[in-house]
């Protein structure tokens, strides 16, 4: 019999019983009245049935701690085993006594038996190195926890589909945190992470291609406005600036000067002409080196920018 078919003829039977102890008094016959989780006679006074069955967590009151739960930490896929894993102590127990010398002793082979049993297949210990090495590159980039959850859910795929064989898995790693924040529009660009990478920028190139083809990522296309906010924290120029370059990325894009540019460089052209509009005044090097390009392509995005003011003047 099917699990969902068990429970449902357990609950049922549970059901039907109580409907039938809750009709009629088995002492007296009198009327039964349910209140506070307890069901009893209104004549005689006698309970019938209480303490209802609590399908939810379970709580107790710990001085310790402020957290009353009981059942553990969440599963997470940032773990090869999804947090399930067992610890053994170091120098004191449960009740936070030192332990002898012997003790100390046998736990430390236990631990070390532990470690050496911890990986089943070669495939596991290669999950595991990796989901470190995609947490590693997501707190360098101080990414939230749940786009960490999605780049580990994304490598599981991803060597689910044996697209790591013949690939580096620092590769696939640092593909796998790229794409997730390709595909949630977060403004880092591909030199960022493969700074923070420990593998060639070529081996995170073609380990995203083939993860965005085989994969089918629905990944947007990268637009200027994504990587305005990062721009403008790093030059730390005023709201209002970061607002009027918002605004000149959007005027450009529906212009449609914006395609075939490269948008971390156009985001930096908006944000210089917005500078100078409000008087700020930001040097064309200082923008050009926040955005890794060149002076030469701030100025060439800014002609083309001012041409489009200039037509809708």
């Amino acid at each position: 019999m099917a699990t969902n078919e068990i429970f449902s003829s357990h609950f049922t039977r549970e059901t039907e019983q109580t409907t039938r102890s809750t009709t009629a008094c088995p002492e007296c016959g009198g009327d039964l009245l349910p209140a506070n989780h307890e069901t009893h006679c209104r004549e005689c006074g006698l309970i019938v049935d209480e303490d209802h069955l609590d399908y939810g967590p379970e709580w107790f009151n710990s001085p310790e701690n402020s957290s009353r739960r009981r059942t553990g930490t969440p599963l997470t896929a940032g773990r090869h085993d999804r947090g399930l894993s067992t610890e053994i102590g170091w120098k004191k127990d449960g009740q936070g006594n030192a332990l002898p010398g012997r003790k100390r002793s046998q736990l430390n082979r236990l631990r070390r038996e532990h470690r050496r049993s911890q990986w089943r297949t070669k495939r596991e210990r290669n999950l595991g190195y990796s989901l470190g090495e995609v947490r590693r590159i997501v707190s360098a980039l101080e990414l939230p926890d749940s786009l960490c959850e999605q780049a580990c859910m994304l490598f599981r795929r991803a060597q689910g589909e044996d697209l790591c064989q013949g690939r580096s898995l620092e590769g696939v790693a640092a593909a796998s945190v790229y794409a997730v924040c390709r595909c949630n529009g977060l403004g880092r660009a591909l030199e960022e992470i493969s700074q923070l990478a420990t593998c060639s920028r070529s081996a995170l190139e073609c380990a995203y291609s083939a993860m965005n083809t085989e994969l089918e990522l629905p990944t947007p296309i990268p637009r200027p406005q994504n990587f305005l906010p990062r721009l403008a924290a790093t030059l730390e120029v005023p709201d209002e600036i970061r607002h009027r370059a918002l605004e000149l990325a959007t005027l450009a894009e529906d212009a449609g000067i914006t395609s075939g540019r490269r948008p971390r460089s156009f985001a930096a052209t908006c944000l210089y002409r917005a500078s100078h509009e409000f008087g700020y005044g930001l040097s064309q090097q200082a923008v050009a080196d926040s955005a890794n390009t060149s002076t030469t392509t701030i100025r060439t995005h800014r002609d083309c920018l001012c041409d489009v003011l200039e037509e809708q003047k």
